[in-house]
């Protein structure tokens, strides 16, 4: 399944046919008719529209025949958080969610999908904005993972969280400030949140948390990669389960 449509036509029978589109983009100051349907339409779904340069429209084209708009679409559907509960329910397990904040890389997406598979959780959740969407370098990358491990989108982390938490889930963000994993006790019903290696979990989200953990690290360099660290602590979570068994 393609992850890019181009050209007013297309991308307009994307969003009428009802193709899961992450991304639009518009080439910026474009207001003619056919463009405005399809920022409407866009709306309606709450798809986040990106007003950008020729140039920067050039740059993303495969076809080069763009016609001012730009379609990023998903290369799997998406599931709901509600879905990703009913599975740990259904399994007869504590909720195990991974949650990324600020993690744009498709191969740390990819990479860490595949380690929540493996490590057992029920589901990955993103953001909306800030977060690649399932792109087919996402998909390449899980190494068939996605065709099982349900990956929702949310419009407010902080929000999901939240809500999340009044149905008896704990909340623990990787943070080089935190205390050691080793010291927490992370069983139970548990969402585990991860950021990127440049600006990790963002201030807003971290106060959400219950537990900020770290991973303890002995080298030169002040941190490790995104999908590294999310297997390091899944797997942390892994072994106090299996220890409470």
């Amino acid at each position: 399944m393609s992850e890019q449509i181009e050209g007013r036509n297309a991308v307009l029978e994307a969003f009428r046919s009802g193709r899961c589109v992450d991304k639009l983009f518009i080439l910026d100051g474009c207001q003619d008719g056919p463009v405005r349907t399809i920022a409407r339409e866009a709306r309606k779904k709450d798809t986040i529209i990106n007003y950008v340069s020729k140039e920067r429209l050039d740059q993303l084209s495969e076809t080069r025949a763009h016609q001012g708009v730009i379609a990023q679409v998903a290369a799997y559907e998406y599931s709901t958080v509600e879905e990703i509960l009913a599975r740990a329910e259904e399994k007869g397990e504590p909720p195990f969610l991974v949650l990324l904040d600020n993690v744009e890389d498709p191969h740390n997406l990819g990479a860490i999908i595949r380690t929540a598979n493996l490590a057992g959780a029920h589901g990955v959740i993103i953001p909306k904005r800030r977060s690649v969407g399932l792109t087919s370098t996402v998909a390449k990358t899980s190494a068939g993972a996605l065709h099982y491990t349900p990956v929702a989108k949310v419009t407010n982390l902080v929000r999901t969280i939240e809500e999340l938490k009044e149905k008896g889930i704990w909340f623990v963000c990787a943070d080089m400030g935190g205390e050691s994993m080793y010291r927490l006790n992370l069983t139970g019903p548990i969402g585990m949140i991860v950021g990127n290696e440049g600006e990790g979990v963002s201030r807003l989200v971290r106060e959400a948390c219950d537990f900020t953990a770290s991973i303890p690290m002995k080298g030169d360099i002040d941190s490790l990669n995104a999908s590294v660290a999310a297997g390091v602590l899944a797997y942390e979570i892994v072994r106090q389960r299996l220890k409470a068994e």
